[in-house]
């Protein structure tokens, strides 16, 4: 029984995180999870949720690269993921405060190290919610202690009416408290925010493959933006994706008429975002989180021959070299340029901002992603990092998602996914400093101290 509740427990979890809208339920499964268990109930659970949360995986690399070895990455990738579930489950059985701290801790040390893989933070169910302004506090883990407070209430009112049966009692009654809380954090009302810029972001929707295979994306790119500057002339600043192109065409300097571009631009050992002015490159930066096994390779001898075996299958040929990463974050002028995977680590935007960034820009190739819904997803997880900072965030990708999103995390303006076009939409510059950009992941020590006190605390028997 505890098994199937233990995956249910998980898939639904998994359900109230990010594309879904059901983010406002994420509490519910979290009660029991919070109150059962040691390892095995934690590895089960997690396995069900990476399954569900990650199934876009094999669903994007089957159709990508026709084949059903595109599958293989995900099995070992949720068991890891599962262990690491069951080691915070084993460690906290019987303690649910502990459990809810090690839980925070534990999503702050899966975005360490060259294998970083940060996704499934319970932070990120309150992405489309209002109260996600309270990110500009604490970050995203500030977000899942909420989240997982709101849970605790709910686990120990539960707790207090099975023990007294008495619907008044103060147990249930704070209960009630965290219930309003958390129905404030949903209905809150945000102030109205002005655009004093404009911004026209390009989307070119270039298969990938075709770009590994040398295809150019430059006129497809060059006539977007010439239209798009023809229909919109008084956009100031004009975004590319990441990679989009390897060289700049001649005619671009005439169209931009002394406008800015902020393009990615495949140099081949680096993966880099330029800005570009007049027909001179005046500040670059280079990608410093890489993704592993997909820019990364690591223990590339010892794996040498998994690795030939799985770019020949994907249909790649050869070997795959390691892309060099950037040596530190620095903003090209007064634009925040950060790319594609590095959306999802928080301090990538934090430092750039505390480098004087006024504005954050991402520029983004989700098109790997396929048909599946985790183009979706990595996009939900970015809008963060613009309440995180209190900045503008503006968003363009090969294939989607190409957006704005305001300093509260509102999408102010956005495109379709999967069709080539161009966005025009305002856009503000900042200068001051969240909490957040100032104090840093404070409150990963606060999830510390929690789960030390929990881990104090003598156990009760769990909830059946």
């Amino acid at each position: 029984m505890h098994g199937w509740s233990a995956l249910l427990s998980g898939v639904a979890l998994a359900l109230c995180l990010p594309p879904s809208p059901l983010g406002f339920l994420a509490p519910l499964p979290l009660v029991w999870l919070l109150g059962q268990g040691g390892f095995r109930f934690g590895f089960l659970a997690g396995l069900a949720f990476w399954a569900v949360h990650l199934v876009w995986l094999p669903l994007s690399f089957v159709a990508l690269f026709q084949t059903p070895w595109g599958a293989a990455p995900y099995l070992p990738l949720i068991l890891a993921k599962a262990l690491l579930w069951g080691l915070v489950f084993g460690l906290s059985r019987g303690r649910p405060l502990a459990r809810a701290g090690l839980w925070v801790v534990q999503e702050y040390l899966t975005s360490l190290g060259e294998l970083a893989f940060p996704w499934g933070f319970l932070g990120y169910a309150l992405v489309e919610a209002p109260g996600r302004v309270l990110a500009s506090l604490g970050g995203v883990y500030l977000l899942s202690l909420v989240v997982l407070g709101v849970a605790l209430g709910l686990f120990y009112a539960w707790q207090g009416l099975q023990k007294e049966g008495v619907i008044l009692s103060p147990p249930v009654l704070g209960g009630v408290g965290v219930l309003l809380f958390w129905a404030g954090l949903w209905l809150m009302p945000l102030p109205a925010i002005q655009a004093s810029q404009k911004a026209l972001l390009v989307q070119g929707n270039i298969n990938p493959l075709q770009k590994l295979e040398g295809v150019s994306a430059q006129e497809t790119y060059l006539a977007l933006t010439q239209r798009g500057l023809k229909t919109h002339p008084e956009v100031a600043v004009v975004v590319w994706p990441e990679t989009a192109v390897a060289a700049f065409p001649p005619e671009l300097s005439l169209a931009l008429e002394g406008r800015e571009l902020i393009s990615g631009l495949e140099t081949g050992d680096t993966n880099r975002v330029v800005r570009y002015v007049d027909g001179v490159i005046t500040h670059f930066y280079d990608k410093n989180r890489l993704v592993p096994f997909g820019e990364y390779f690591p223990w590339n001898q010892a794996l040498r021959p998994l690795y030939r075996f799985f770019f020949q299958t994907f249909g790649f040929g050869g070997e795959l070299a390691s892309r060099t990463p950037g040596q530190g974050y620095g903003p090209l002028y007064r634009y925040g340029a950060f790319i594609c995977y590095e959306s999802v680590f928080p301090e990538v935007a934090r430092h750039l901002v505390q480098q004087g960034a006024g504005v954050l820009v991402l520029g983004s190739n989700d098109a790997w992603y396929g048909p599946s819904f985790g183009g979706l997803q990595h996009f939900q997880m970015g809008r963060l990092r613009a309440v995180e900072t209190g900045r503008w965030l503006l968003r363009a990708g090969n294939d989607g998602v190409t957006a704005i999103i305001d300093p509260y995390g509102r999408v102010t303006a956005r495109l379709p996914q999967r069709q080539p076009g161009f966005l025009a939409g305002g856009f503000g510059l900042s200068s001051t400093q969240t909490p957040y950009v100032r104090l840093g992941d404070w409150a990963v020590l606060l999830a510390g101290a929690l789960g030390l006190l929990g881990l104090r605390i003598r156990p009760k028997r769990a909830i059946v």
